[in-house]
């Protein structure tokens, strides 16, 4: 029976769904245990499963990554918490030169199952290196699955899929989505892990985003259905593998695209989208594609973090240059 539950909850349902359907799924991470995380969001599973299945770990990145491919080899399907995105960092090593090549190393015969939990994103009035979104160094690593839901039902479902996955998965949560609202049904089939979902249809642009700002993005198809614009957002969900197939159809339908992403814009998910779907549909674009998202420089303190964030009047602005080409 379907229920409504907040992301983090939905997550925790995942992870105890997993926790009990299967003995080798192990969650790893700074805090998880005793406190739940920092978030709440591994909250009760220790006293549920025991210390030997939720691990509170030593405050090292690298020795949890490392640790957790050193159990996959033996058979283990490791969850790990990275405590904040910007902690990430110290095990970057790990994830690029280990977890996202022993499949390419061994000739296929090595699979990592590894879950790595990122939660990511601005929006909550966090100190430095809490509130980055790196999702772009991630997916230019081949060997890694990168992956971002947007609500709590694809929350509950795509890391029921993450951990099944025979291949490492890097999933970013969307911090400042953790306590929105959803309908959640553990009965359901999933759409695939990598597929994306039309969310608004919609014929004049096209809205691609995915994580937080895939409700940045509804609200702003509200804002200009108002005007008589009929926008369409498309939840990518998946950041590596992209589903470009999703991308070229609504976009040879709406003729244009505007791309958000809380990262920076500068090297980031949207140049890969705006320069490949350039190249799909170059016949069918009447406006360039146009990407809004953080800027080129450190993310700031939270007095400014608004400041840096895409909010609606940004997104409106490049919705209405590119409707005016």
């Amino acid at each position: 029976m379907a229920e409504k539950m907040a992301m983090a909850k939905a997550i925790n349902e995942s992870l105890r769904r997993a926790l009990d359907a299967d003995p080798k799924v192990l969650i790893m991470g700074e805090d998880v245990g005793k406190l739940g995380g920092v978030f709440r969001v591994t909250d009760g599973l220790q006293k549920d499963f025991g210390e030997g299945r939720v691990i509170d770990t030593p405050l090292a990145e690298s020795g949890i990554v490392g640790t957790a491919i050193g159990l996959a080899l033996r058979g283990y399907r490791p969850v790990v918490e990275i405590q904040f995105d910007g902690f990430v960092f110290p095990a970057y090593d790990q994830i690029v030169t280990q977890l996202a090549k022993m499949h390419a190393r061994s000739l296929g015969k090595v699979k990592l199952p590894v879950v790595v939990r990122i939660p990511y994103g601005g929006g909550i009035g966090a100190v430095e290196h809490h509130s980055e979104s790196p999702e772009a160094l991630f997916a230019h690593v081949a060997g890694l699955k990168v992956v971002s839901p947007s609500n709590a039902s694809d929350a509950y479902w795509m890391m029921q899929q993450a951990i099944q996955s025979d291949d490492p998965v890097i999933y970013f949560e969307p911090k400042r989505r953790y306590w929105d609202k959803a309908e959640v049904d553990p009965e359901a089939i999933p759409a695939p892990l990598h597929k994306a979902r039309v969310v608004r249809e919609g014929t004049d642009l096209t809205l691609a985003a995915y994580g937080p700002m895939v409700k940045l993005c509804q609200e702003v198809a509200a804002a200009a259905a108002d005007e008589g614009k009929h926008l369409e957002v498309l939840d990518l969900r998946s950041v590596s593998p992209l589903d470009f197939d999703a991308i070229q159809a609504s976009v040879e339908k709406t003729r244009r695209l505007v791309v958000v992403h809380e990262a920076p814009v500068f090297f980031g998910s949207g140049a890969e989208i705006a320069a490949r779907i350039t190249e799909r549909c170059f016949y069918h674009l009447e406006a360039p594609v146009l990407r809004v998202g953080g800027y080129h420089a450190p993310y700031p303190p939270a007095r400014l973090e608004e400041e840096y964030l895409p909010d609606l009047d940004r997104v409106l602005d490049a919705v209405d240059r590119s409707l005016a080409y």
